[in-house]
C-alpha cells in the first residue's frame, strides 16, 4: 500500500467514527432534548458535536499520517466533549471518540495521560452544569467519569503494550533477516570455497597428471634423439586425456576412464572402478616403462563418489611413484578390509619422508587426505627414503545394493 493510500485509509476510519458517532448523538440530543428542556440546552448539545466535526475536518484530518503531537485536535475533543456533556449528560457518550484522539494524537504516554485526564474533567464540567451539584449528583458524576477514564487508560496501556511488543519484535525480526542474509551470504561463499577446493582437486589430480606425464614423454623424445612414433602416439593420447577430463570438468563431471581418451579427443566411455584402475596401470606402463600390476578382483561395490575418490588416489599415487620414487614396479591392490574399501598403491622407488611431504605446499598427499576425509575415509603412507613407499587408502562402504 502507498503512503498516500494508507493516509486516505487511515483518514476514512476516523471519519466514518466521528460521523457514526455524531450522528448518533444528534438524534439523542434531540430525541433526549425536547420541548420540555431549557431552551440553552440543544444548540449547546449540538454545538458540542459541531466542534467534534470541525476540529477534525479542520486540524486531525491533516494530521492523520503524523498524528503524534496534534495538541490542537486533542483541545478541540476536550471543548466538544464539555460543551456537549454541559447541555445533556446523555452526550457524555461522545468519550467513544474523545479518549481515542487522546491516546492516538498525542506524542508521549506522559501527554495522552494528561490528555484522558482532561477528557475526564470536561465530562465532570459537563456533569455539574447539566445535572447539578446535589450530593447524588455529584456522586453520580464522579461514578461516570472515574468509570470511563478508568477504562480508558487501562485500554490505553494494553493497546501502547502491545504496540511496543509489535515494535520490538519487528526489530527482532529485521535483526533475524539481517543474520539470516548473513548467513546465506557466508553459505554461498562457504559453497564457492568448496567449489573450488574441488575444481583444484579435480584439476590436480586429473588435468595436472596428464600436463606431466606431456612433460616426461617429451623430456624423453629429446632423450631419445630421434622421435619415435610410439612415443608420439603416448603424447598424443596424453594430450588427448587431458581434453577428455576438461570437458568433463566442464560438464561437471567425473568420469571414471582412469584418464584415457576416447574418438576425437573426448572422453571415453565409463568403466567400472577395476576397469579403469587397469587402464591406469595400462598407460602408466607405457608412458614412464615402469612394471605395474594390479589386482582388484576382490573390489566391493561402491557408490559414484567413493568410486571416483578411489581413482584419484590411484592416480595420485601412481603420479607420485612417476614423479620421485624411480620405481621399477608398481602394485595396486584394491580389496575390502574392516568394512572399508581398501586401496593399497606399493612401489620399491626411493622412498620419502612422509612429514616433509606433508609439510610441503602442493595438492599431493594433503589433498589425498582431505578428498578421503570428505567420505569419512583414511590415508596410512608407509615410507622410508631408501626402502619404497606403500600407501593405503580406505573408504566406508555404501550398503546398497549394486
Amino acid at each position: 500500500m502507498t503512503e498516500l493510500a494508507r493516509r486516505i485509509t487511515a483518514t476514512g476510519w476516523w471519519w466514518l467514527a466521528i460521523g457514526a458517532v455524531s450522528v448518533l448523538l444528534a438524534v439523542l440530543a434531540v430525541t433526549a432534548l425536547g420541548p420540555l428542556a431549557a431552551s440553552w440546552r440543544l444548540p449547546l448539545a449540538l454545538s458540542g458535536i459541531g466542534m467534534l466535526v470541525a476540529g477534525f475536518a479542520l486540524v486531525g484530518a491533516r494530521r492523520v499520517d503524523h498524528p503524534d503531537g496534534s495538541i490542537a485536535m486533542v483541545v478541540v475533543a476536550i471543548l466538544a466533549v464539555g460543551v456537549a456533556s454541559a447541555g445533556s449528560p446523555t452526550m457524555a457518550i461522545m468519550q467513544v471518540i474523545a479518549y481515542p484522539i487522546a491516546w492516538t494524537f498525542t506524542a508521549s504516554m506522559r501527554s495522552a495521560i494528561n490528555a484522558n485526564i482532561g477528557v475526564g474533567a470536561a465530562v465532570a464540567a459537563g456533569f455539574v452544569i447539566s445535572i447539578g451539584t446535589s450530593p447524588a449528583d455529584l456522586a453520580q458524576t464522579a461514578f461516570t467519569v472515574t468509570l470511563s477514564l478508568g477504562f480508558s487508560l487501562a485500554m490505553g496501556f494494553w493497546i501502547a503494550r502491545m504496540s511496543e511488543l509489535g515494535d520490538r519484535n519487528g526489530v527482532l525480526l529485521a535483526e533475524l533477516q539481517g543474520a539470516q542474509e548473513q548467513i546465506a551470504a557466508l553459505n554461498r561463499d562457504a559453497g564457492a570455497a568448496a567449489e573450488r577446493e574441488r575444481l583444484a582437486r579435480e584439476l590436480h589430480d586429473t588435468i595436472a597428471q596428464d600436463l606431466t606425464g606431456l612433460v616426461m614423454l617429451a623430456q624423453r623424445a629429446r632423450r631419445e634423439g630421434g622421435t619415435r612414433d610410439e612415443t608420439l602416439a603416448l603424447i598424443e593420447e596424453a594430450a588427448r586425456g587431458a581434453l577428455g577430463e576438461t570437458r568433463a570438468l566442464v560438464a561437471a563431471g567425473a568420469a571414471l576412464t582412469g584418464a584415457a581418451p576416447g574418438p576425437d579427443g573426448g572422453p571415453a566411455p565409463e568403466l567400472d572402478l577395476p576397469g579403469a584402475l587397469a587402464r591406469l596401470a595400462d598407460r602408466f606402463e607405457r608412458e614412464a616403462g615402469v612394471r605395474v600390476v594390479t589386482d582388484a578382483s576382490a573390489a566391493p561395490p561402491l557408490d559414484r563418489d567413493r568410486e571416483v575418490v578411489v581413482l584419484r588416489c590411484a592416480q595420485e599415487a601412481v603420479a607420485n611413484a612417476r614423479k620421485h620414487a624411480r620405481a621399477s614396479t608398481v602394485t595396486i591392490v584394491l580389496d575390502e578390509h574392516d568394512g572399508c574399501a581398501r586401496l593399497v598403491v606399493e612401489d620399491d622407488g626411493a622412498g620419502f619422508d612422509p612429514a616433509a611431504a606433508s609439510a610441503s605446499a602442493g595438492f599431493g598427499l594433503p589433498g589425498m587426505a582431505e578428498r578421503l576425509a570428505l567420505v569419512g575415509g583414511s590415508l596410512v603412507v608407509d615410507a622410508r627414503p631408501g626402502r619404497g613407499t606403500r600407501l593405503t587408502a580406505e573408504v566406508p562402504l555404501d550398503r546398497v545394493d549394486a
